[in-house]
């Protein structure tokens, strides 16, 4: 929906892929980014890191309480409507691919998605800034999601809202109603599915 990233190809390739300057640098092969972590997000104004999960620390839901639960993925269908999202900026998620999970507890089965012709994926994805105490300021970010594809329904009720190279720039830059008709599920056939047997979940 997704549940944790990888991103293990070199940064200069999704700057070339993008078509940007790469302000991050080298960078290690991560196969196990969870939430809580912080990942490489593309901005307005470049390459950056941010923690993904959302403290929406002074926000508050429709009834005017407060949202306590860190927020990690955002549905689409409400993210520019909740007053809790009010205000959010839009960034985009370069990587490799994403993790899910199927079955029961202890006996869950882990699937790795990535694109059939090997390109990386770029997740559309909300940011805010949470000012922590003691005067720290904490970049953050929550990915959007949408219903799911053919390929992802079997496996998960969502997924990730997936962005070709012209709607990166429009989800970035783009009008609420652009960014909006943008978050429809990928198409279908487009996604390579195995079952990730060979992950170190402890490891990076």
């Amino acid at each position: 929906m997704p549940g944790r990233f990888f991103l293990t190809r070199p940064m200069s390739e999704i700057a070339r892929t993008l078509n940007i300057p790469n302000d991050i640098g080298l960078q290690p092969p991560r196969w196990n980014i969870q939430p809580g972590q912080e990942a490489i997000v593309l901005t307005e104004t470049g390459l950056k890191t941010m923690r993904w999960g959302m403290i929406p620390v002074g926000r508050v839901n429709a009834r005017g309480r407060p949202v306590m639960e860190t927020i990690i993925n955002a549905r689409s269908e409400t993210v520019f409507d909740k007053t809790a999202f009010e205000g959010v900026g839009r960034a985009v998620v370069p990587v490799d691919g994403w993790y899910e999970w199927t079955g029961e507890k202890r006996r869950k089965t882990a699937w790795r998605i990535a694109a059939a012709d090997g390109s990386p994926l770029f997740f559309a994805a909300i940011t805010d800034r949470w000012n922590a105490p003691g005067g720290l300021r904490v970049d953050q970010f929550a990915a959007v999601t949408c219903a799911p594809n053919a390929d992802l329904e079997p496996i998960h009720h969502r997924m990730g809202v997936l962005l070709d190279g012209a709607g990166v720039q429009i989800w970035l830059t783009g009008s609420e109603e652009q960014a909006k008709a943008l978050t429809l599920p990928w198409p279908d056939g487009l996604l390579h599915i195995d079952e990730a047997t060979d992950v170190d979940w402890s490891g990076p």
